[in-house]
């Protein structure tokens, strides 16, 4: 198998607005960027440390770092080198994408699964008060699944209320992020 070269940095993308949950806000993202490239394909991979899960932009390239020189590295034998987290995820998109490119296949096809002709998501509604959830849910509508931000408070009874009637045909799905 051709040595391959992994390239990771940083890069801090600005968030159109504060993104609000019950442990804290944060109004960038700051991501983790991986490729790999065995000279003639090149995958992409990215990450994005969790605090909470005491990872930072360091310890995730530190541990990218690791493994970079390991012979014949893949994605089976990623998942054994890394810790469950951000690296592991970089590196194991990027292993993906570049499998995917030197098959010439899709990565549903490589994992042996049924394509899916829709995928349902969600729009995340940040944590704040009933009013700006409800401006954000309005704004939001067409969305069929809205995902509400609570913060275990007295209030989240009132911002569920408030978002289900400034969008009264969404979904909602509650996330209380352990608060």
């Amino acid at each position: 198998m051709t040595a391959l070269l992994i390239e990771a940095r940083e890069e801090i993308w600005p968030l159109k607005e504060v993104f609000r949950i019950s442990r804290g806000s944060r109004t960038e993202a700051q991501v983790v960027v991986l490729t790999v490239s065995d000279g003639k394909h090149t995958g992409r991979g990215e990450g994005v440390p969790i605090k909470r899960y005491n990872q930072n932009i360091a310890s995730v390239l530190a541990q990218i770092e690791s493994v970079k020189r390991v012979p014949n590295l893949d994605r089976h034998l990623a998942q054994k080198l890394l810790p469950t987290g951000a690296a592991r995820n970089a590196l194991d998109c990027a292993l993906w994408d570049l499998e995917a490119k030197r098959s010439g296949k899709r990565m549903w096809e490589l994992a042996n699964m049924r394509i899916v002709d829709q995928v349902e998501t969600s729009f995340t509604i940040s944590l704040d008060s009933p009013e700006k959830m409800a401006a954000s849910a309005k704004a939001n509508s067409n969305q069929r699944i809205l995902k509400l931000k609570l913060g275990g408070d007295a209030l989240d009874l009132q911002r569920v209320e408030a978002v289900r009637e400034a969008a009264p045909m969404s979904r909602l799905l509650i996330d209380a992020n352990e608060s």
